[in-house]
């Protein structure tokens, strides 16, 4: 029997550090325009991490103009994914933040985590 998990294995992405919910994150992704190609910034706070070999993802959410709140989810192993820098981590007792959807303002602030 052909093991078909271990034919279709990607390799990680080495731009992208350990990642736990709640921390503070900006995700560099490259953009295809037309025949153009750039980088985009996108800042704000992972809500979750889903792990599951090829397919696991994580979730970073941020609040956009007018209080409009916009998440995208990103593959871990996607070469479409320049660099993840981590901002900040903090201090979180959930594994999935879908709380913070009903947050504005400072009720949405998460406590930093000091190592």
């Amino acid at each position: 029997m052909v093991n078909l998990d271990q034919n279709f294995q990607t390799t990680t992405n080495p731009n992208i550090p350990d990642l736990y919910p709640g921390d503070a994150v900006s995700v560099h992704v490259r953009i295809k325009e037309g025949d153009r190609e750039r980088i985009q910034e996108f800042k704000g706070t992972v809500i979750r991490v889903r792990k599951g070999g090829n397919n696991s993802n994580f979730t970073v959410r941020r609040t956009a103009s007018n209080g409009i709140g916009v998440e995208r989810t990103f593959l871990l192993h996607s070469p479409r994914i320049n660099k993840v820098v981590i901002e900040r981590h903090t201090h979180v007792r959930r594994a999935q933040l879908y709380f913070l959807r009903e947050r504005t303002g400072k009720k949405a602030n998460l406590k930093q985590r000091f190592e």
